[in-house]
């Protein structure tokens, strides 16, 4: 508040504008000019000495706006002495014109914030109604008050014109002065803002040189209004600068030709007024040539600058919107590199889990191994889901959303596919691990896949998890217009104080380095966050030492249902296919242990196993020996998996309709798409396990696998 009521600049304020001595220069030329107008025309035009005071105070530090204060104070005494004013008029006219000068800069200084920002439309206004009128009415009141009372005179009306003569000469100096300094000052922050080339601002310069001329130096035409339409060229084409020069250059015509008696000003009739009489006509027609040129300033200036703050504005607008261009191009950029990386680590995780899962599994069913040599392999299993189960849920965390899609899941067969990775833990501690499903049969309802198992796995692994002895159930059941998912256990129940925070990231119901239990605390935020994702609402409901119910409101939409069909069991698909042969499956991966893992797997469930390493040996192979499915991996020297499928859904016959299903390591919702949009019937993630490869191969046999379908994406690549 204390620096709207200062009147000069802060000592810390940047120096801007002609130095000192220049203002002092520039006071006393005023000074001359005025004293050789009225000698010679018996009038002035226009008052320039205290608008050149004024900006000096506004732009000047204390102590140099002290001296030019002081230096012009100086000057006016002298030009008032020689001018042979005496007695009170010799000081009364230094003292007025100082007094203006100083309050002008005071009120700009208190009402338009610095008033030195004048290419704001506002502030300019501001200066005009806060700082300009004022100042000049209150000096005049005050000055003429002075003079009348130490003449002892009353108002006449020699006085009253007296008075109107000296606001507008004075206010028309301030207001075509001040803030032209002011923007000249300050032309730095115009550059650029013009729209004008250098010679467009030459011709409107010489157009606006002309007309005036032409306008003013003659006098038989009323045509001053014709000057309007340059200026406004200037104001609307040229920075404020340049306007402002282009108004001192106008005021010097206008002002020289009105003075030596041209010009449309003399045209206009002087009316009769009693009182007047003593007044030369000279000085009564300046009073129509004040008001000319304030309309022309309080037009241009004005317009100039609202042109200029647009210009700003578009600027800063353009600037901006590059800015945010530019955001938005690092964001996506950072969000593919960050989509890049998490398949990567997803990729590179998965391959050498494979092979410890795998091979776990292969040990654990290898006939005539030792009771204890199966549990430890059943403890790398273990050990090796609890790994993958991690790495999963942080990808998963770390990923954020993605786009859902709805498909006819069967739920109770997505429930089993969930419950799959949860088996052999559930067995190892004798828990009993089933599905209670309550829903129509062979119904079908419109969810995304992912997303539901995401959303279970972590409520089942769990539930197996605290969970010592007794069950773990999964419930299906109808609820309105959706469908309702629980899992419930016989475990060790929750604290109701850490359910407030159940579902938050990395909250853990033990987190002390006594916890009985493993894990980074990300598996409920993720079903959490999977199922506000799909539109459902997730409770919980637990008491300790009895267990915990999870509860799912999803609102599923009922699908058409499937007509239902006589299968063969697994044991049976799995070892003949329909003409009694073992089935043939093609194993297409450029990991070696990843191919033995498969065909060892394979060969325990009857299939005959062909093994290649890369999409090219993959193309020949099928085509030149018939196959019952194919395995294909998707990243491989030479030809990748997509390539080698697409090429294989355009073989003619049999081969064309081949059963592929994705078995890799890319394992991101994008990898799902890309591979099923390359012709792929399924995916299956690594690492596998023997139920669910046997239950891949069983689909494949049985014709339950999704229908190939090779999208325009997938074919334009």
């Amino acid at each position: 508040m204390q620096g709207h009521w200062r009147l000069f600049r802060h000592e810390a304020g940047r120096i801007a504008g002609p130095p000192a001595w220049l203002y002092v220069l520039l006071f006393a030329a005023s000074q001359l000019i005025g004293h050789w107008s009225v000698a010679t025309f018996d009038a002035v035009a226009v008052w320039l000495s205290n608008g050149i005071l004024a900006a000096a105070l506004l732009q000047l530090h204390r102590r140099p706006a002290v001296a030019v204060l002081t230096a012009c104070f100086t000057i006016n005494l002298f030009s008032n002495i020689i001018r042979g004013d005496v007695g009170m008029l010799l000081w009364l006219n230094a003292l007025m014109n100082m007094g203006e000068a100083f309050l002008c800069a005071f009120l700009a200084r208190r009402f338009c914030g610095a008033a030195l920002d004048m290419r704001r439309p506002r502030r300019l206004l501001a200066f005009a109604g806060y700082a300009a009128v004022p100042s000049v009415a209150l000096v005049a009141a005050i000055g003429f008050g002075l003079v009348m009372l130490d003449r002892q005179t009353g108002f006449t009306t020699a006085t009253v014109f007296a008075i109107y003569s000296f606001v507008l000469v004075e206010l028309l100096g301030l207001l075509l002065v001040t803030p032209i300094l002011l923007l000249i000052a300050r032309a730095h922050r115009f550059r650029g803002m013009t729209r004008a080339s250098a010679s467009e601002a030459v011709g409107l310069f010489v157009l606006m040189i002309v007309v005036t001329t032409a306008a003013f130096w003659q006098n038989d035409l009323s045509i001053a209004y014709l000057t309007f339409l340059p200026m406004l060229l200037i104001g609307l084409r040229l920075s404020p600068t340049r306007t402002a020069a282009a108004l001192i250059l106008l005021a010097g015509i206008t002002g020289v030709a009105t003075l030596t008696g041209h010009g449309p000003v003399h045209l206009s009739r002087l009316a009769d007024v009693p009182g007047l009489e003593t007044v030369s006509p000279m000085l009564r027609r300046m009073g129509g040539y004040s008001l000319y040129l304030l309309a022309i300033v309080a037009t241009v200036l004005p317009i100039s600058t609202v042109m200029t703050e647009r210009r700003r504005l578009e600027e800063r607008l353009r600037a901006r919107t590059l800015a945010a261009q530019e955001a938005r191009r690092k964001a996506e950029e950072a969000a593919a590199a960050r989509s890049r990386f998490l398949a990567m680590m997803s990729h590179e995780m998965r391959t050498p889990l494979n092979g410890v899962a795998g091979f776990a599994d292969v040990l654990a069913a290898r006939p005539g191994l030792d009771a204890e040599a199966v549990r430890q392999a059943r403890q790398i299993r273990e050990s090796s889901d609890g790994l993958l189960m991690l790495v999963e849920d942080i990808l998963d965390f770390a990923r954020g959303d993605d786009l859902l899609t709805n498909e006819p899941l069967d739920l109770a067969g997505v429930a089993r596919e969930t419950v799959t990775a949860s088996l052999a833990a559930a067995r190892a501690r004798g828990l009993n691990l089933h599905i209670d499903d309550h829903l129509p049969a062979q119904a079908r309802f419109a969810g995304d896949r992912r997303a539901l198992r995401q959303a279970l796995h972590p409520l089942v692994a769990n539930a197996v998890k605290f969970t010592e002895q007794g069950e773990v159930v999964v419930r299906l059941d109808r609820a309105g217009d959706g469908v309702c998912i629980r899992v419930s256990d016989t475990g060790c129940g929750i604290d109701p104080s850490i359910l407030p925070d159940l579902f938050e990231a990395f909250a853990q119901g033990d987190a002390s380095i006594r916890r009985n239990h493993s894990g980074a605390g990300l598996g409920l935020a993720l079903a959490a966050r999977y199922v506000r994702r799909m539109g459902g609402r997730i409770e919980v409901d637990s008491r300790l030492g009895e267990g915990s119910t999870f509860t799912l409101h999803l609102p599923f939409a009922r699908a058409a249902d499937v007509i239902p069909d006589v299968r063969p069991t697994e044991d049976d698909a799995a070892s003949r296919d329909d003409a009694g042969h073992a089935p043939r499956v093609l194993v297409v991966d450029d990991h070696p242990v990843n191919r033995e893992v498969a065909r060892i797997m394979l060969e325990a469930f009857g299939c005959d196993v062909v093994e290649v390493c890369d999409g090219q040996q993959a193309l020949d192979a099928v085509a030149q020996q018939p196959f019952d499915l194919v395995l294909m991996d998707v990243r491989m020297p030479h030809m990748d998996g997509l390539e080698a499928t697409r090429r294989i859904r355009a073989m003619p016959g049999a081969a064309g309709a081949l059963s592929i299903v994705a078995m890799t390591a890319d394992a991101m919702p994008e990898d799902v798409n890309r591979c099923l949009a390359a012709g792929m019937n399924a995916h299956m993630a690594k690492p596998i396990n023997q139920t669910g490869l046997l239950s891949m191969v069983n689909r494949a046999l049985t014709g339950d696998l999704p229908v190939a379908r090779v999208t325009l994406e997938a074919e334009a690549a």
